[in-house]
């Protein structure tokens, strides 16, 4: 037959290592005279060997008289002995022998359970576009949010999409302390080597999270730069998560932070009212609990920033109406509301200007008054910008606890978006007191 006239012929062309991992196991037959069909372990196994070794057979196959055949590929029926599939693990000698990181993804972070809203529509964009291949928005995403708001469970679902839908990909997907810790292993076993070549040769994808925690980490801040110097000039995929934008990691080798910022950068932030209630309803459905939509709307309205709150919540809620047997009603929504995040205040605009009034050291009067000093009227716009970001309250409420009308207050939240978006020192004044207002009110 065909297929036993050029196997040694192929055995020579690629060597005999290869050949006993991706050839020997390949059973051969022909087909109407012209084309030849191999039969593999599994569709992984042939989508390998058709990626790797298809020109060389098609090569091997001409210089035996069989120009013009055409070669396809099948997965068997039949089981393969257990030898064999012992020796299929070894599929990629380029690939990491165990692909460890499998076990540590949570099957419910898939982007089908991922609610999308304004807070996180770029970051979710630009995540879909990674697992899918895409370069509308570039190889190389940074994504800063703070805990609970979303960063795992998109790299999660990344992950899972590209081992689902790509399974040739050599992924890696790690934390920061992880990195760090397999490189002190490597240094101390003084095998650096296997750690280059796992992390800047045998990889597609990358994916580390908490960035942020490499922080006076010289030497592991050096192999990340180096690493990411590599797999950017060669095109691979790579998805950063920390809990701070790169220029605010202290204690952090500019080099490193210049290749962090190389990409896009976007942002996560807390979930709007709307997004808040679909969160809610599809863990709800997720735990098969009912929910009245006033119960659902309550929650959403009490229950902001950390989306885990959200689902300690749900499950507290769960187990509560499995005990009694009864639908959760306001009052076990309140209990379970003060049990789990303790005693809740929700923010007003008084509270905020109030808490600004002190920031700037200011009288109620003066941020109220008609003054438009910049010593005044700084504050007061930064007031109306921090009451619309921390609170669903219709703008006329908002304008009546500094004495002005809605239309003053789309003027100063413009006026202070604008000055954070071209002005650093306004930006990390304006991020430090919406830090300090969650802290004391959240």
């Amino acid at each position: 037959m065909m297929w036993q006239s050029i196997q040694k012929d192929l055995s020579e062309k690629i060597g005999e290592n290869a050949y006993s991992l991706w050839i020997s196991p390949l059973t051969g037959e022909t087909v109407d005279g012209k084309t030849l069909r191999l039969t593999g372990p599994d569709s992984f196994f042939c989508g390998c060997v058709k990626e790797k070794y298809l020109a060389a057979i098609k090569q091997c196959l001409s210089q035996s008289g069989a120009v013009s055949w055409d070669v396809q590929f099948a997965q068997s029926t039949k089981p393969f002995p257990k030898e064999t599939a012992q020796e299929v693990q070894m599929r990629l000698p380029t690939m990491p022998v165990v692909r460890q990181f499998t076990k540590t993804l949570n099957p419910r972070y898939t982007f089908d359970e991922f609610m999308v809203g304004n807070s996180n529509m770029l970051a979710h964009s630009a995540c879909s576009a990674i697992a899918e291949d895409r370069v509308d928005l570039g190889n190389i995403i940074y994504v800063n949010g703070g805990t609970g708001l979303g960063k795992s469970h998109l790299t999660h679902a990344v992950a899972h999409q590209i081992v689902n839908e790509q399974p040739q990909t050599r992924l890696h997907y790690l934390t920061a302390q992880q990195l760090t810790a397999e490189m002190v292993k490597e240094i101390k076993s003084n095998t650096m080597n296997n750690f280059k070549r796992k992390y800047q040769h045998q990889c597609d994808v990358l994916l580390i999270e908490d960035v942020h925690t490499l922080s006076g980490r010289v030497k592991t801040q050096s192999e990340l730069a180096e690493t990411l110097d590599v797999l950017m000039e060669s095109g691979k995929r790579i998805i950063l998560t920390s809990s701070k934008a790169p220029r605010d990691i202290q204690d952090l080798d500019e080099g490193l932070r210049s290749r962090l910022t190389y990409g896009l950068i976007t942002t996560i932030n807390p979930p709007g009212l709307d997004t808040r209630l679909r969160i809610i309803q599809r863990k709800a459905l997720n735990k098969d609990l009912h929910l009245a939509p006033e119960i659902a709307e309550y929650l959403a309205e009490n229950v902001k920033g950390d989306i885990r709150k959200l689902e300690s919540i749900v499950v507290s809620l769960k187990a509560q109406a499995a005990l009694f047997k009864v639908n959760p009603d306001l009052s076990m929504v309140k209990e379970t509301l003060q049990a789990v995040i303790g005693q809740h205040r929700q923010m007003s605009a008084e509270m905020i200007r109030d808490f600004i009034a002190g920031q700037f050291q200011l009288t109620l009067n003066e941020l109220q008054s008609k003054s438009r000093k910049r010593i005044v009227a700084f504050p007061r716009q930064v007031c109306m910008y921090l009451a619309r970001k921390h609170t669903e309250l219709p703008l006329s409420e908002i304008g009546k606890a500094v004495n002005r009308d809605h239309s003053t207050v789309v003027h100063a939240v413009r006026k202070i978006t604008e000055q954070i978006a071209r002005d650093g020192s306004t930006r990390g004044q304006i991020e430090l007191l919406s830090d300090k207002l969650e802290k004391k009110f959240l």
